[in-house]
């Protein structure tokens, strides 16, 4: 069985000698096959695409070839896949959009266990008259109990469902194949934000049948850009965002407000070529970007699992200690995204203390507020966060594990 050479993986990335780095949730690394795209864009082709003449139809190759590579990885056309500024903007721009498929007495559901950036946009639609539900997870385990808690929500009103794929608090994997289901059964849209779940798996859109689907590519070791999936259907026919003369059957154009971040953009071939390059060193052989990515995901999630068990075995074994969501080290049902709180310590202060220790991890809310608050956390200041990727070391986690059994 191949396994994952740490040591290959650690060198393509710069910024791990630096320092131990377990902040990965809030954005990865970055390989040296991405920085090298955006320098070269910059050096070469940093002028506007799409023009006559010679650098600046090399530059529109680039940017296309970008956007072209992701699409391949996540198994979804060109069309579908929009590229924006941040998933926050991705989704008030789709939101926006959506707004006009929507009228009064209309129902959306949103979970208070999500990050912001998948409800935020979404609940403000309640200024138009829609009527918005929460589903709302358990205070102790932190989870939002599956498709069956969700259907006592649904009803013939309901057009949309957002949730998670994966908290980036708690960690846990919602099964968004059931979730889809059980949205389509009503004739209800399903939007996931798999943001945390894309650093630790691998996307395939075509198999979990969402209608919608978020994730930030600076979380997937790539440049700081958004990243929404749609199915062609529902992009044809929602209310564009640019310009009034992109035709409406133009995508993903009609969606892209203020264009490309064109050399951020072209540099998104990097993503893909790095898991090629771990591909090839780690199973002989040349592969697809989408045959790639995929193998090398399983390899990941292996790996992740090993670093894993030795921080959740001491979280669960200190008494002063409360690890939330799943209180497992499997990666069958959470990625390594660990948050908890230390009764007589403020959270923000723990993280201080690790960071002067050279141990960067961080404390607070993390943008999922209403979760923070369910999960009786805020008068911890909210929770320290400690999350895990492929490219950390157990060696790593052995010395954070010696400086949180010291610290508490």
């Amino acid at each position: 069985m191949s396994t994952l050479d740490i040591d290959y993986v650690r060198a393509q990335f710069p910024a791990v000698a630096d320092h131990m780095f377990f902040d990965n949730a809030g954005g990865t690394l970055v390989p040296e096959s991405v920085i090298t795209l955006v320098r070269d864009y910059m050096t070469r082709n940093q002028v506007q695409p799409g023009a006559s003449y010679r650098v600046s139809s090399e530059a529109d190759m680039q940017v296309q070839d970008g956007h072209r590579s992701i699409c391949e990885m996540i198994n979804a056309s060109p069309e579908e896949v929009i590229i924006g500024h941040s998933t926050t903007m991705n989704v008030y721009m789709l939101a926006n959009a959506f707004r006009h498929e929507l009228k009064p007495g209309d129902e959306i559901i949103v979970t208070n266990l999500d990050h912001e950036a998948n409800i935020g946009a979404w609940r403000r639609l309640a200024e138009f008259g829609v009527v918005v539900k929460e589903w709302k997870i358990d205070t102790e385990s932190g989870e939002l109990g599956g498709a069956s808690e969700l259907q006592k929500l649904l009803s013939e009103k309901t057009k949309l469902v957002c949730c998670t794929w994966c908290s980036n608090i708690t960690g846990s994997i919602n099964d968004i194949v059931e979730i889809a289901d059980v949205c389509h059964e009503v004739g209800a849209l399903l939007c996931v934000d798999a943001v945390a779940y894309a650093p630790h798996r691998a996307l395939n859109m075509k198999h979990i049948n969402a209608d919608f689907c978020l994730f930030s590519l600076y979380k997937l070791y790539g440049p700081h850009l958004g990243a929404i999936y749609g199915k062609r259907e529902h992009l044809v026919r929602l209310k564009g965002q640019n310009h009034f003369f992109f035709d409406e059957n133009q995508l993903p154009a009609k969606f892209l407000v203020g264009g490309y971040q064109h050399e951020l953009v072209a540099s998104l071939a990097g993503i893909s070529s790095y898991f090629k390059d771990v591909h090839l060193q780690s199973f002989g052989s040349h592969k697809s970007a989408r045959e790639s990515y995929a193998s090398v995901f399983e390899l990941i999630q292996r790996h992740e699992q090993s670093i894993s068990e030795l921080l959740v075995d001491f979280l669960l074994s200190h008494p002063r200690v409360r690890l939330f969501g799943r209180t497992e080290g499997s990666m069958l049902y959470r990625v390594p995204v660990f948050s908890f709180v230390v009764h007589g310590e403020k959270s923000l202060e723990l993280s201080r203390k690790l960071g002067e220790k050279g141990i960067g991890v961080n404390a607070g809310d993390f943008y999922a507020r209403r979760c923070i608050e369910a999960l009786g956390a805020k008068a911890y200041g909210g929770v320290v966060r400690i999350s895990l990727v492929h490219y950390n070391s157990y060696e790593e986690v052995e010395r954070l594990v010696k400086e949180l059994d010291r610290l508490i």
